[in-house]
């Protein structure tokens, strides 16, 4: 008897590893703790996990399962980099994705061209993550040049003089920073440009508010991630800087629902960069997911959540071009192939010049709330930017 149940549970372990060995592992570092985005971590993990569910219930990936490991970046390149490394060492990914933090991302790159597998950048915008013109990188996002164009051509617009920079110092912070003076000079603007910096663990912004408000600009830029972009927010308005200074949030960031929880008193009048308004077309596989999103989570997608979601599906189908789930023929079918994701435009990777390099740009939009509690999806969108 003993014999036998040795034998079983030899049986079942086998069997386990059969099972597993059927799965192709696919990577998702996120930041699910502070001090990263962990509110934007869990939308791209959201996303990606009903990616995997679609992909896997339509059959798979030649005639596997696909599997997510997901790991927390905490926004460091340190752990970053160490996820990636176990992602692709212990759980033989074929490919990593998320990367919310700019750093992050480049730390990882730098690891993943000596290992040779993947990586899939959703919505880290730093130049340097596609500009080395690594194999294995890969990005679905904004990249630095056209956002800031974007707020260039928003600042024109509103006839704006003076510009007050408060930037994080990570490589998204200093890349915004250093591409928003690059273009003042070369597009002759003629701005007046006040550059402020901070680290990204600060919780205390009011010497730095007070300089702002000193300086009198016509804008200030919000360059944070995270929770220093609503503590910004939150004590600007104890010194008095908002609502009367207009303030534009880098990212997509008050598109989330606990923007107004956070700010019910001084949210209205913010302007904010997105990248997705329900005013543009969705792909038909797009449409389908915004619609089991809303089942499960009972509010519409926005942006990170349809991101993870077009990785896992690009993924997937890179996979099935390759015929194979060897990560070099992956990588030569990214950068060969066309694919569907979320928007209704095809999404290729070239080998383009500088920053474009196996590089999809979704176009930037500058949009505003009007009036307080306002949903995203009526925001006045005023600026639409489109990579030229």
């Amino acid at each position: 008897m003993r014999k036998f149940g040795i034998l079983l549970a030899a049986g079942l372990v086998a069997a386990s590893v059969a099972a597993q060995a059927q799965d192709i592992g696919i990577g998702l570092d996120i930041p699910l703790s502070a001090p990263g985005d962990a509110a934007g971590g869990q939308l791209i993990r959201r996303g990606a996990e009903i990616g995997i569910d679609t992909v896997n219930a339509a059959g798979g990936v030649l005639g596997k399962k696909l599997k997510l490991f997901v790991t927390d970046s905490q926004s460091t390149p340190q752990m970053g980099v160490a996820n990636y490394r176990r992602l692709v060492s212990e759980d033989k990914v074929v490919a990593v994705t998320g990367m919310f933090h700019s750093s992050v991302a480049i730390g990882i790159n730098e690891v993943a061209k000596e290992m040779g597998v993947p990586t899939l950048a959703v919505q880290a915008s730093a130049s340097d993550i596609t500009a080395k013109h690594y194999d294995i990188a890969f990005r679905t996002h904004a990249v630095d040049p056209v956002r800031v164009a974007a707020w260039m051509e928003f600042i024109k617009k509103k006839g704006f003089k003076k510009v007050s920079i408060l930037a994080e110092t990570t490589d998204y912070g200093i890349g915004l920073t250093d591409e928003t003076i690059a273009q003042n000079k070369s597009g002759n603007f003629g701005i007046e440009i006040q550059k402020i910096t901070f680290d990204n663990k600060a919780t205390d912004f009011s010497a730095q508010l007070l300089q702002v408000k000193a300086f009198k600009p016509d804008l200030v830029l919000n360059i944070a991630v995270g929770t220093p972009v609503d503590l910004i927010m939150d004590q600007a308005t104890t010194v008095g800087l908002l609502p009367a200074t207009p303030m534009l949030i880098s990212y997509d960031a008050p598109t989330r629902p606990q923007y107004w929880q956070l700010h019910a008193k001084n949210g209205d009048g913010i302007y904010f960069i997105a990248y997705y308004s329900p005013k543009a077309p969705l792909s038909d596989i797009g449409k389908t997911f915004a619609a089991t999103y809303k089942e499960k989570y009972k509010e519409d997608p926005v942006y990170g959540a349809l991101n993870g979601y077009g990785a896992i599906m690009i993924i997937a189908d890179g996979l099935k071009a390759a015929g194979s789930a060897d990560p070099k023929a992956l990588i030569k079918a990214l950068e060969t192939g066309t694919f569907k994701s979320w928007p209704d435009a095809p999404v290729t990777f070239p080998r383009a010049d500088g920053v474009y390099w196996h590089n999809w740009v979704p176009p930037v939009l500058i949009m505003q709330y009007t009036k307080p509690m306002q949903d995203w999806k009526e925001a006045d969108v005023v600026v639409a930017y489109s990579k030229k």
